[in-house]
């Protein structure tokens, strides 16, 4: 399980791409600045997000 926890088990080509694409979401001021009542609402404008990320690169 800390092995799982460390990220030891994955490549760091993988990890650098994930980290990577949580920082452009957190750029994101749609994203960064919900506080939505239900979780559905907040899954969609993060997908929105991710969408228009995937679109730009």
């Amino acid at each position: 399980m800390s092995e799982r926890l460390t990220g030891a088990s994955q490549s760091p080509i993988s990890t650098n791409t994930v980290e990577r694409a949580i920082n452009r979401s957190k750029n994101s001021r749609a994203v960064a600045t919900r506080y939505d009542k239900h979780g559905y609402v907040f899954l969609e404008t993060v997908t929105a997000a991710g969408l228009v990320i995937w679109l730009r690169s």
